[in-house]
């Protein structure tokens, strides 16, 4: 069919709805959007590539949208790919689910309107483009890529396409973080200095060559397509575990990637988003200390860990400090500190 010819899929079903309601056949409720259902021409069709504990946490959130169906399922692990058609099936009450170990299949298909990418980071940015390209939207978990030439790559290709790109960090929309960057942005701590990010670790769990183990059948666990764009090494399980795959030396990037791009980016809230830092000084000591070009320092920091859950910040400025954690606490150098705040508890 022509593309001057075809008719646009949400139009299509909803004059086939239209037409259907004057047959003499019995219509589901859902079908007809009554009920407070969302009828299927108004519905997000989603895809999605690489769920495990991650991805499923996410699903789990996406099939809590009554507006979004969950029509496919893409992952190297036949386990995997089975548990979340049965998961999705059982809370959309069908079987429609299709199971796929090629993201590229699941990107042909034209009823797909969307996906969610929660693959290993070196997945990430790759998977996220060639979605765009296909003309899906994405939501990705972070980090968006591994290096600079990844994320050139990943914002160009969004912009060119018209897509929409939304990635997995939301700490800018925690109160307890958003009231921290506040004191730095605003002077309250007067001219910032240091601003401290503490990952979950800089070090990596697994070594990047793990002994060799028999690999699977392809259909089982497709090993080639696991490790992506990532250096080849032999199959080993150990790597199937999410933790151990992120932390394993060269395939992701250690903690710097995983936890780093979400207390990075509260440090440069911090610093009113301004240019990233332009020198850096080799890892020493399990810290890296950064420059910004007005002379204040980004500390990347393995040890002196702040006791304040994962994703710690400490903002130093001229005349005081303030530290934030997932714990939700603050720890401000002066009480003082908390007279007017604006973002709300």
């Amino acid at each position: 069919m022509s593309t001057s010819t075809r008719m646009h899929r949400r139009r299509f079903l909803g004059t086939g709805l239209s037409a259907a309601a004057i047959a003499p056949t019995v219509i589901p409720s859902s079908a007809l959007g009554l009920d407070g259902a969302v009828p299927p021409s108004e519905r997000i069709v989603v895809g999605g590539i690489g769920i495990g504990n991650r991805g499923t946490y996410d699903l789990g959130c996406f099939l809590e949208q009554k507006d979004v169906q969950f029509a496919a399922v893409c992952d190297v692990k036949e386990g995997r790919r089975q548990a979340v058609k049965k998961m999705a099936d059982d809370r959309q009450k069908n079987t429609q689910c299709t199971m796929h170990r090629d993201f590229r299949e699941l990107l042909d298909r034209d009823d797909i309107d969307a996906v969610l990418i929660a693959t290993g980071p070196n997945w990430h940015a790759l998977a996220a483009v060639t979605a765009a390209k296909a003309g899906k939207d994405v939501y990705c978990e972070k980090p968006c890529s591994k290096n600079i030439a990844q994320s050139l790559l990943l914002r160009d290709t969004f912009r060119r396409t018209g897509r929409v790109f939304q990635a997995g960090t939301q700490r800018r929309n925690l109160p307890h973080f958003a009231f921290a960057c506040e004191l730095a942005r605003t002077g309250r701590l007067g001219k910032i200095k240091r601003v401290y990010a503490h990952p979950a670790g800089m070090s990596a769990a697994t070594s990047g060559w793990l002994p060799a183990e028999p690999e699977p059948a392809r259909e089982v666990v497709d090993w080639d397509m696991y490790l992506g764009p990532a250096a080849w090494r032999p199959f080993n399980k150990r790597f199937l575990d999410g933790f151990n795959f992120e932390k394993g030396g060269g395939l992701v990037g250690g903690g710097v990637l995983e936890w780093g791009s979400h207390c990075v980016d509260l440090c440069q809230w911090a610093v009113n988003d301004c240019p990233p830092p332009s020198s850096y000084d080799p890892p020493k000591d399990g810290q890296i200390v950064a420059r910004y070009d007005d002379g204040a320092e980004l500390i990347f920091r393995e040890k002196g860990w702040i006791p304040l859950g994962s994703c710690p910040v400490r903002f130093e400025g001229e005349t005081g400090w303030v530290e934030a954690g997932d714990s939700g606490k603050i720890v401000l150098s002066s009480p003082e500190l908390m007279a007017g705040r604006v973002v709300a508890e």
